[in-house]
């Protein structure tokens, strides 16, 4: 994870001349949002100057397709689903709505999270493990979003605009690195930025995390969760620290956890109204399904989850789970055996549709086509039929579910792939390198982009829609392409005379 500390730098100076056109379609910016929930004043304007709304989400985006280079996501349709679902109950309690949020778990045992502009949140496997309810994982997505809507890394540079945006650049690398290496690799990262006033700095990012802490709660109580969970969860994360928190400056720990920030984050929840809330029963499911995801090969998961079980542990989130490490290892009849009596007491819940479909040796297409009937569209389930149809060999019958769903839900960079994929299996040139196209669109690579678009034209036996389709997107590819030369080209000129023999 280091080396993206290093990439947020080389992407923050490539930032200072980034054009001015707005993003393609599909992947439009953030807009300025008021901190709801609070009464604090929008503070948005500076940040704006410092860097655009299309800066920010160029540098989000490029930060996202880093981490996915480095497979550090997990591509996984049902957490994926599950977590914006969440993220998106949250950002929707700002004022500019919640569109254009993008919510990822980060295969990282550690226990934290992040989030850079343009409206990009990355939770730790290891955080989503360490919560023990919905509105405590809730309250860390809350906080988050707040610092995306607050346009804290911009405010940042904004703040050093005296110092040099390398500096600028070093520090935000300093600050991101301790929020995914733990509070203790700030301290190395901040050694690191010469020439800056360090203190200032690290007050001023400090301040952030409180005003994150507000704006949040307001996030958080409006979306109908606990208000309490982020003081709560403040809480586990001191007893997690122990004693080495007490060998380290609590001013050099990037999310400083204190007496004093967990009684203000009470008091600020006292003043939302108190009401029961439950746990939904994904959330249960999804805790599992991450434990899952990210274990070791050395360790006999299922074996953990029976003895469990077997001690007074017996939840629908471990029953689940055990059947998960048993499909993983290559036992779909013992799963099949835990799978069938949840499915009967839970015929609510997709997550167990899916698993249940999966399991299955035979009439698995039977299984997803009656949960497609009962839950038209869903991610999960399309996708995971769309999966089974392919194994079965009907490509064409996938590719047609899968473009149903994606007129209809913004899909993932990978849900994109699967359907190049299946349309490159069925036959249709012309769509696979269409969706090739947005896939690497997705990605950032515009360059490539076009390539796959010209060639999706080229194609034989492409009917006319499609070309139109195509000719459309590859002209709105190029228009970009050139409005960043454009930008370039000005920024160049701009330089002086007396600068240009130092490019």
């Amino acid at each position: 994870m280091r080396r993206l500390a290093v990439f947020l730098i080389t992407a923050l100076l490539a930032a200072g001349t980034m054009a001015s056109a707005d993003p393609p379609p599909s992947a439009q910016p953030l807009r300025n949002a008021p901190t709801a929930g609070s009464e604090l004043p929008e503070l948005g304007s500076p940040a704006s100057a410092v860097l655009s709304q299309t800066d920010e989400y160029r540098l989000g985006a490029m930060v996202t397709k880093e981490l996915r280079d480095q497979n550090a996501l997990i591509e996984d349709p049902e957490i994926s689903e599950y977590v914006n679902g969440v993220g998106q109950r949250l950002a929707s309690q700002s004022a500019e709505g919640g569109r254009h949020f993008q919510y990822f778990v980060i295969k990282d045992p550690a226990i934290n999270a992040f989030a850079v502009p343009g409206g990009f949140v990355f939770i730790n496997a290891g955080l989503v493990l360490a919560t023990s309810t919905e509105s405590e994982l809730a309250s860390v997505m809350a906080h988050e979003t707040a610092h995306v809507t607050q346009h804290h890394i911009a405010r940042m540079i904004a703040d050093q605009s005296k110092q040099s945006i390398t500096s600028v650049a070093a520090v935000l690398a300093a600050i991101l690195l301790g929020a995914i290496g733990g509070g203790q690799a700030i301290e190395g990262g901040l050694a690191a930025a010469q020439g800056l006033a360090v203190q200032h700095q690290i007050n001023f990012t400090r301040d952030n995390e409180m005003e994150a802490d507000r704006v949040g709660i307001g996030f958080l109580a409006g979306a109908g969760y606990d208000p309490n969970a982020m003081a709560g969860f403040f809480e586990t994360m001191s007893r997690h620290e122990g004693l080495a928190a007490t060998y380290i400056p609590a001013m050099l720990i990037d999310h400083p956890v204190t007496t004093d920030r967990i009684a203000e984050a009470r008091a600020r929840a006292a003043q939302f109204p108190t009401h029961q809330v439950h746990d939904s029963q994904s959330y249960e499911l999804i805790r599992e399904r991450v434990r899952v995801l990210i274990a070791t090969g050395d360790v006999d998961l299922a074996a953990q989850y029976a003895q469990k079980i077997a001690h007074g542990g017996d939840t629908l989130g471990n029953r689940y789970g055990e059947a998960l490490a048993l499909m993983n290892s290559n036992r779909a009849d013992e799963a099949l055996k835990i799978l069938t009596p949840l499915l009967k007491e839970h015929e609510d819940l997709t997550l167990l549709h899916a698993a249940y479909g999966q399991a299955q040796a035979k009439d698995a297409l039977v299984t997803f086509q009656r949960a497609e009937q009962l839950f038209p569209r869903n991610v999960p389930v399309t996708v995971r039929y769309a999966e089974t149809l392919m194994a079965a060999g009907r490509p064409a019958d996938a590719h047609n579910m899968l473009l149903d769903l994606f007129n209809n839900v913004e899909p993932t960079p990978d849900q994109i792939r699967l359907t190049a994929l299946a349309a490159s299996a069925a036959g249709d040139a012309g769509d696979a390198y269409f969706y090739m196209g947005e896939y690497q669109i997705a990605g950032g690579d515009l360059n490539l982009a076009a390539q796959q678009l010209q060639l999706a034209l080229a194609s034989p036996h492409i009917t006319q829609i499609q070309r139109q389709r195509y000719q459309a997107r590859l002209e709105e590819v190029r228009e970009y392409l050139a409005s960043i030369h454009r930008r370039q080209v000005a920024s160049d000129n701009g330089d002086g005379q007396g600068q240009r023999g130092g490019h």
